[in-house]
C-alpha cells in the first residue's frame, strides 16, 4: 500500500508517498482501509521537528481518519463492511489503510460522510476537552473562541451553542467573519481589525467574557486577560511562540490561565468524549465542515494550506 513517510524532520517537502508492507489487524485491533484523511496544525509541528514530542523516524504522521473496517481482530467489536472513525492509529493514518486499537475506532454515524469523519478525532475531541474538562463551561455562559473559522474552532462553535453557552468568535477579515455568520455566530469579529478586543467588552457590557478558546496565545494572552471577566479562564489550546503578560490581571480579577493538550486525555475522558460527540453527531447539533481537499500524494500542499491565514474548515486528504 502507499503511505507518506517522513525519513527527516523539516518543511513539507519531506512528506513522501511509498510503498510500504500493509498493516495488520492483530488481537484486541481494527484494520480499516481508510476513504479520508484529516490534517491537522499539530502534524505539521511534529514534521518540522519543533513539537514536545518526537516520533521515531522513519515514521507516518496524522491521528485522525475514516473509513471501512477490512478486518477485525479477536475481541475487537467491529465487524467487516462498518464505516468507522479512527482517532490515533498504529504508525498514523497518512496512508491507504491503517490498524489501530479498538479503543481509538469509534462507529461513524449515518448522517457524517468519511470526509466528515476524517474531521473529529482531533478537532472535536480538543474543543470539547478545552471547553468542558479544562474550561468548565456551563450553560448561558459567554465564551470568547479566537480562530473560530478553523477545523477547532468550527468545533468549539458547535458545541459551545449546543450547551447553551453565548458565543463570541474571531476570524480574519470579512469573509471570515460572514462565515462566521453562517455558522450560527451572530457575535463575530474581525481579529485582524484594530480594536477588536475592545467590541469584546462593549459586546459584554464591559464584564468580559467567562471562558476565553485560546488558539494563538503568543498573540492573544495579554489581551485575554485583558478583558476576560472577573473570575474568568483562559484555555490555551495553542500557541506558536512565547508570550509576554501582566500577572497582576490574573490577580486583580482572580483569572485561571489553563494549558490544555490532548495527548494528555485520560481514558475515561477519552471516552465519555467520543459518547458526547456521538450524540451530537446524531442530533445534528454538530456538523464537521471541510475545508480543502488533496489527494494523498499531495500532503505537503495539506501541510502548507493548513497553516495559512483565513482556514476555513477542516483540511482533509484523499487516499
Amino acid at each position: 500500500m502507499k503511505a507518506i513517510i517522513v525519513e527527516k524532520f523539516g518543511g513539507p517537502e519531506v512528506l513522501r508517498l511509498k510503498e510500504v508492507p500493509e498493516p495488520k489487524a492483530r488481537s484486541g485491533q481494527v484494520l480499516v482501509a481508510l476513504k479520508a484523511i484529516g490534517v491537522n496544525p499539530v502534524d505539521t509541528y511534529i514534521r518540522a521537528g519543533t513539537y514536545a514530542r518526537k516520533p521515531e523516524l522513519p515514521w507516518t504522521p496524522g491521528t485522525d481518519a475514516a473509513g471501512i473496517v477490512e478486518a477485525a481482530g479477536a475481541g475487537a467489536p467491529f465487524k467487516t463492511g462498518d464505516r468507522v472513525y479512527l482517532y490515533g492509529a498504529l504508525g498514523g493514518v497518512y496512508a491507504e489503510k491503517a490498524a489501530a486499537e479498538a479503543a481509538r475506532v469509534f462507529p461513524l454515524p449515518k448522517a457524517l460522510s468519511f470526509e466528515q469523519g476524517a474531521a473529529i478525532g482531533v478537532p472535536y475531541a480538543t474543543a470539547h476537552r478545552a471547553l468542558f474538562h479544562r474550561g468548565g463551561a456551563r450553560q448561558g455562559e459567554t465564551v470568547l473562541i479566537h480562530g473560530a473559522s478553523g477545523g477547532v474552532g468550527v468545533a468549539a462553535v458547535q458545541l459551545a451553542l449546543s450547551a447553551g453557552l453565548s458565543v463570541i468568535g474571531t476570524a480574519g477579515g470579512e469573509e471570515g467573519v460572514a462565515f462566521l455568520n453562517s455558522i450560527g455566530v451572530a457575535r463575530a469579529l474581525d481579529h485582524r481589525k484594530p480594536g477588536c478586543m475592545d467590541e469584546v467588552l462593549e459586546l459584554t457590557g464591559g464584564e468580559g467574557p467567562q471562558l476565553v478558546i485560546e488558539m494563538l496565545a503568543n498573540v492573544n494572552l495579554a489581551e485575554d486577560l485583558r478583558v476576560a471577566a472577573r473570575g474568568g479562564r483562559v484555555v490555551v489550546v495553542g500557541s506558536r511562540g512565547t508570550a509576554t503578560i501582566d500577572p497582576r490581571l490574573t490577580m486583580t480579577k482572580d483569572l485561571a490561565v489553563l494549558g490544555m493538550s490532548l495527548w494528555n486525555m485520560t481514558e475515561a475522558e477519552l471516552k465519555s468524549t467520543h459518547a458526547d460527540l456521538a450524540q451530537g453527531f446524531s442530533s445534528g447539533a454538530l456538523k464537521p465542515l471541510i475545508g480543502a481537499k488533496f489527494p494523498l500524494a499531495e500532503a505537503a500542499k495539506a501541510h502548507s494550506a493548513v497553516l495559512a491565514p483565513g482556514a476555513r474548515g477542516k483540511i482533509v486528504l484523499l487516499p
